[in-house]
């Protein structure tokens, strides 16, 4: 029994110390950034340590003044937003099929659409910028932008929410039929309410990852649909990088996601448990 108390106090001490270590370790290159983007580009490159430096909003000033920051973050939220509402409108369907009328190629199709995540986006680079630009018209768009980020964000949704709805008795989706319900009647009173967390959790991630999107937003824009990435890719000149620019604008792009997340920590982390990680 003293034994037994003993590795419980132990690993009451031990894990919390832990985890604060591992969490300090992800949270200081944000901390850094946060710092730098008060200091001038002078002093980013100082080697001195972080404090050691008299703050200035200057950089803040320069990217609102002269690069326009407001119309990058409302073409961010603009592609975000219609993004995401678009795969989930694809998504939801695909999964309910596949959770409640599957055949024979239901996971061959999953792991198809799971794979074309693996394939490398250079790969398709030329192609998609010679059809959008030369062809089709439609090269630095929202309507690109939107279409891009929706589809490779798709494979995501539909493997989500396939996985929330298959822990949705198929019992109660009968029940809802001999009821005379429709297929959209079962997923809009049936299937929405009780996988509610589930699809929430999932439009909130899928948010994230358009928002966070860099290598498609930086390479099918150049002024007219640009985000916050290709502000960011922006902030650089044949003379190298001006490093508290930089962090100014990246704290600016990365801050509305943190606080996304922070606020909806509880739907993110009740979403993931309900069935997508298992």
């Amino acid at each position: 029994m003293a034994i037994v108390a003993q590795n419980s106090r132990f690993t009451k001490i031990v894990w919390p110390v832990v985890a604060w270590i591992v969490a300090l370790i992800f949270f200081f290159p944000i901390f850094y950034m946060v710092m730098t983007s008060f200091k001038t580009d002078a002093d980013a490159v100082n080697p001195d340590f972080l404090f050691s430096f008299t703050p200035t909003l200057e950089n803040y000033a320069n990217m609102t003044d002269n690069y326009d920051y407001w119309r990058f973050a409302i073409n961010s939220v603009i592609t975000s937003v219609f993004a995401t509402a678009f795969a989930l409108v694809v998504g939801v369907p695909c999964a309910y099929s596949m959770a409640f009328s599957p055949t024979r190629s239901t996971k061959d199709i999953l792991m198809w659409m799971l794979s074309t995540k693996m394939l490398p986006a250079a790969a398709v680079l030329y192609p998609m910028t010679f059809l959008t630009k030369n062809v089709l018209g439609i090269f630095d768009t929202h309507f690109l932008v939107i279409i891009v980020l929706c589809l490779i964000n798709l494979p995501i949704v539909i493997w989500m929410l396939f996985t929330y709805f298959k822990d949705i008795p198929r019992d109660i989706i009968e029940a809802g039929q001999m009821d005379g319900l429709n297929t959209w009647g079962e997923i809009r009173e049936i299937l929405i309410p009780l996988a509610w967390g589930g699809i929430v959790s999932t439009a909130l991630l899928t948010f994230i990852f358009c928002w966070n999107e860099a290598y498609w937003t930086v390479r099918l824009t150049t002024i007219d649909a640009a985000t916050l990435s290709k502000l960011i890719e922006g902030n650089r000149a044949p003379e190298g990088l001006f490093f508290g620019r930089l962090s100014a604008v990246s704290t600016a792009a990365v801050g509305p996601i943190i606080v996304l997340g922070w606020f909806c920590q509880k739907q993110l982390v009740q979403g993931l448990t309900f069935g997508a990680v298992k």
